[in-house]
């Protein structure tokens, strides 16, 4: 649909000189004055957009001050490794995230083949990201030759163009250090660094940016009602942030109803164990810093940091 436009916007110059052209003489006062008020507009419409370019600047450094003079958080390093501990056992069930590099299946979500270290998947865009990154830095890598495929089946749960060589070319570029550090990079860049970020503006401690965080991995950095925006606002709608003024436990106890009937309503009968034997356990008990020792569940199976 973008691309639509672009050509659209394109074509319009064309058009505007044809019928300048057809314009009787005599109405040649009246063109110019026409022409002069109209390209006045794309002047005033670029210094609207710079306006608008400047605020956001501004907004942007004065809460760049602001996270500035906050404890690190969940972007502690301790505190980061926790929260990949966290999110791997339940993309992976396993603490040792460093093994899920490599890792590819299509667990019949109806996103396609999920890979890596959160779960990359070729259904969502972010895996055809991730592999279209990574080649511009490094053409030569086993994943390029699949890029044409990736964006046939982005946005579906189709194999096509990807059997039956997809899934041993992803596990044999896994054992690349570059590659390694690509998932680590877009990991970061996609979904940790945007979810610390804002939990810090909404005003919540290491805890409730780890449930921005694992939220934003699992429901994708969306604005429609399902991605992690959309869940954010209708949070806020009912319970107020204590960046707000409101109190964390309850904004954050509104946050996980929204993300579960979320959860439920795309996938029925979902297990949501990394919602209810973990973060709402950790919640329960006041563990607002996410301290350790900490024990959580996760689809059966129990789990421990010393």
């Amino acid at each position: 649909m973008k691309r639509v436009g672009v050509l659209l916007l394109g074509a319009l110059p064309v058009i505007a000189a044809g019928v300048y052209l057809a314009v009787p003489d005599d109405a040649a006062d009246s063109a110019d004055t026409a022409a002069a008020a109209s390209s006045s507009a794309p002047a005033t419409a670029k210094s609207a957009r710079d306006d608008a370019k400047d605020r956001a600047e501004e907004e942007r450094e004065a809460d760049d001050a602001l996270i500035a003079d906050l404890p690190p958080g969940l972007a502690a390093p301790a505190k980061k490794e926790l929260a990949q501990q966290l999110v791997s056992s339940a993309e992976n069930s396993t603490t040792k995230w460093r093994t899920a590099y490599g890792s590819i299946r299509d667990v019949g979500d109806g996103d396609g083949y999920t890979a890596g270290i959160v779960g990359f998947c070729t259904g969502t865009h972010d895996l055809l990201t991730l592999v279209e990154r990574y080649t511009e830095a490094h053409p030569d890598n086993g994943l390029a030759g699949y890029l044409p495929a990736l964006r046939e089946v982005d946005g579906s749960d189709s194999h096509e163009g990807l059997d039956p060589g997809f899934t041993a070319a992803w596990q044999a570029e896994a054992e690349v250090p570059a590659f390694r550090a690509a998932q680590e990079e877009e990991r970061d860049r996609v979904y940790f660094e945007p979810a610390v970020r804002l939990a810090k503006l909404d005003g919540l401690g290491t805890l409730g940016q780890f449930v921005y965080y694992d939220a934003m991995v699992f429901h994708g950095p969306d604005t429609d009602a399902e991605g992690f925006y959309g869940l954010r606002e209708r949070a806020m709608a009912k319970a107020r942030t204590p960046g707000q003024g409101g109190a964390e436990k309850a904004y954050l106890d509104t946050f996980l109803d929204v993300r579960e009937q979320a959860m439920e309503a795309k996938r029925p009968g979902i297990d949501t164990s990394r919602v209810d034997t973990a973060q709402r356990r950790f919640l329960a008990a006041g563990n607002m810093k996410l301290a350790t020792p900490l024990v959580w569940e996760m689809y059966g199976d129990t789990y421990r940091v010393p």
